[in-house]
């Protein structure tokens, strides 16, 4: 049964980063200046434009390998580092966020330290 609860863990953590990449792609092709609003949001919190498609494809490369299980430990240490680096960019204007960072990161790590779960590519038949 805990090979599972891995198994959904790591699917829902998968999700988080998956989820907002998703709508967030859907706005910047649904309006001609979708890109542009975005790179203005990120303006607004202190990043600059270039974190724009750093910060989309760090996500949704890292989504897909979580989701997959495909390479988890490395996907684990990549999004739990863009994490929190988010945490610290946002816990300059919003602490609340910052915990929120905090605790996924926590999820992170534990995902880092037992990588492998069930149904996932990493545990596929050699």
């Amino acid at each position: 049964m805990q090979k599972y609860q891995t198994t959904v863990a790591r699917v829902l953590l998968a999700l988080v980063f998956l989820g907002p990449v998703i709508l967030r792609l859907n706005q910047i092709f649904s309006s001609a200046d979708g890109y542009m609003q975005y790179q203005l949001e990120l303006g607004s919190v202190g990043l600059a434009t270039i974190f724009a498609p750093l910060l989309i494809l760090i996500k949704l490369v890292g989504g897909i390998g979580l989701l997959l299980g495909y390479k988890t430990k490395a996907c684990a240490y990549l999004l739990l580092t863009l994490t929190i680096f988010l945490a610290v960019i946002s816990g300059k204007h919003d602490f609340q966020s910052m915990f929120i960072h905090l605790g996924i990161v926590g999820g992170l790590l534990l995902l880092s330290l037992y990588p492998q779960t069930a149904c996932s590519l990493d545990n596929r038949k050699k």
